[in-house]
């Protein structure tokens, strides 16, 4: 277990900033009210181990397969539809959405090997992540893949009421490998794939998902 490159910054300001307000409540603030100045201390410390855990980077080995469709992410699946895809395909697609709560790895992986197609970023709202219109109204980047097998899999991050940044590493015309990783997405919350309508999905709604691990369906 190691921290996410995408953690060093906020920790760096986490440590100064707490540390600046334990020196601030020691010296002036709370000057000889012990209790206090521990109460202050305590927060400190459980706030900085909450984020320190939010950028963890666990180890994974993810088997290869080129039938598979990988878990993008840590999550719960919350979404198993066939809809319309407006943006890329314009024609059905089956949609598997995971939901990533605040105590999940919030790394993002490929999902299939093959040749990243489209990339493109949107601004957008903060919706929580399990509103309707998230996943065509929030911050959000959609990433597609055409796997070896010629089938076409867009996956879409998306931020929700907590996330404020989404970070992506795929460039269109880039090989990618099943299992490596795509982005992350911090303090954030969703990830959307689309699948060919003939995908067997091997996941049910509520099932817990392991982003790399995990297989969401066969293509």
């Amino acid at each position: 277990m190691t921290i996410h490159k995408e953690g060093y910054q906020i920790l760096f300001w986490t440590v100064l900033i707490l540390l600046a307000v334990n020196i601030l409540s020691t010296s002036y603030l709370f000057n000889g009210n012990e209790t206090a100045i521990t109460l202050v201390l305590a927060a400190s410390l459980v706030l900085f181990l909450l984020i320190l855990q939010f950028f963890r980077k666990p180890r994974r080995s993810t088997p290869l397969n080129d039938q598979h469709v990988i878990s993008p992410c840590d999550g719960t699946v919350v979404v198993i539809e066939e809809v319309n895809e407006p943006e890329y395909f314009k024609e059905p697609r089956r949609q598997v959405s995971i939901f990533m709560s605040p105590l999940n790895v919030h790394i993002n992986f490929h999902p299939v090997t093959g040749t990243v197609q489209y990339v493109k970023y949107y601004p957008g709202k903060y919706l929580v992540a399990w509103h309707p219109k998230s996943s065509t109204e929030n911050e959000r980047t959609s990433v597609v893949i055409r796997a070896k097998n010629g089938a076409e899999i867009l996956l879409r991050q998306i931020a929700g009421a907590l996330a404020r940044r989404i970070v992506w590493y795929a460039k269109e015309g880039q090989q990618v490998q099943q299992g490596h990783e795509l982005g992350f997405i911090k303090f954030g919350s969703r990830v959307d794939l689309f699948l060919p309508l003939d995908a067997d999905v091997k996941v049910k709604i509520g099932e817990k998902t392991k982003g790399g691990v995990t297989v969401i369906a066969d293509i």
